[in-house]
């Protein structure tokens, strides 16, 4: 679908306003291979498509004028909450909007929308931000500059300004504490961090990346995401799914032929939801002048469900060294904030 359906897509809904002509949308329906054994719709599955339409209306926007030619890299994923599950069978429509440029990188926002086809019943799923920067096709070490866009408002720009600054922020933020490593432990006890962490190595090919050799931000995502579903999985022993995505910082590219290992373990519980940390290291091994580094990070938030769909209460995590013992309080803090912050939310006003 075109810049006009999406931009209508999105204004509809009430939560953006899209300077005109830097919209677009795709859909496809979802089968059973992008679904767990209960039938729903893994977030992995999403978050990919989700990313699929950023960099297109990104790569598009910053390739407008006449200068070098690019492509738009992920660089960042602002928290996204899963509002409903998707089912096999429904179309999923992806609308994208750009809502701020600066003078090196450009703001995506996101819709999801579910459409069930036999009944016409359409519902939201998501909403998500993301931040791309382009890159120079002839060396992908060199940040272009992004073509102004138009704003709809005064406002408009202010405040994209103010969210560029905050990502800004946390990006420097989460790269100076990302040192740790996740390391097996031989018979843990269940419950434990160490009973349900995992990890997932994978050789990347042609296939996951660009045009130009490093590996699409969705496909980071997708596999990010299945090794969290694991861990949850491990822990609670139950039909799990993605509740939520805490902001996902791209902290270097990953190169074709590069053997990624994504490792995933629980660091928080409540009562019915999980807290996984995801931690991508890549290694490039037949470049023996660079070694092994941090090339993305997340929180994920899972919650276990029923048979009939409804929540069940989680195994409580038990944290046994001091390390974990401290990310579960950091854990515990994201989780009370956000909870506030619903319920801020939720409350009418005056």
């Amino acid at each position: 679908m075109g810049d006009s359906a999406a931009a209508a897509s999105l204004a509809s809904l009430g939560t953006w306003d899209v300077p005109a002509g830097v919209a677009s949308q795709l859909s496809r329906i979802m089968r059973p291979d992008d679904a767990n054994v209960a039938g729903n719709v893994h977030g992995g599955t999403i978050l990919k498509m989700i990313e699929e339409a950023g960099a297109i209306i990104s790569t598009r926007h910053c390739n407008s004028q006449n200068g070098e030619r690019c492509v738009a890299a992920l660089a960042r994923v602002e928290r996204t909450d899963f509002l409903s599950p998707m089912c096999i069978g429904e179309v999923a429509h992806v609308s994208a909007g750009i809502t701020y440029t600066s003078k090196h990188s450009v703001e995506v926002q996101v819709n999801v929308m579910s459409e069930n086809i036999l009944t016409g019943t359409k519902k939201l799923t998501n909403k998500a931000t993301l931040w791309y920067v382009p890159l120079s096709l002839k060396n992908v070490d060199k940040v272009l500059e992004v073509p102004p866009v138009v704003y709809s408002r005064q406002e408009q720009e202010e405040e994209g300004r103010k969210r560029y600054e905050a990502q800004k922020l946390e990006r420097m933020e989460t790269k100076w504490r990302n040192g740790d490593i996740v390391q097996p432990v031989l018979n843990p006890e269940p419950n434990t961090v160490s009973y349900s962490q995992s990890s997932l190595i994978h050789l990347v090919g042609p296939s996951d990346c660009t045009l130009h050799g490093f590996v699409h931000g969705g496909v980071t995502m997708k596999l990010m995401d299945e090794v969290a579903g694991i861990v949850a999985a491990r822990h609670c022993k139950t039909n799990i799914v993605t509740a939520s995505v805490d902001a996902i910082n791209f902290h270097d590219k990953i190169r074709k032929g590069c053997v990624i290992t994504i490792s995933g373990r629980m660091t928080f519980t409540s009562n019915k939801s999980m807290e996984i940390e995801v931690l991508v290291d890549a290694d490039p091994v037949v470049d023996n002048s660079q070694k092994r580094y941090r090339a993305a990070s997340a929180f994920f938030t899972y919650v276990s469900l029923s048979q009939e769909g409804k929540p069940l209460p989680v195994p409580q995590l038990v944290p046994e060294t001091e390390d974990e013992k401290k990310r579960f309080e950091e854990g515990k803090g994201r989780y009370l904030q956000m909870k506030a912050k619903r319920q801020g939310q939720a409350e009418p006003q005056p």
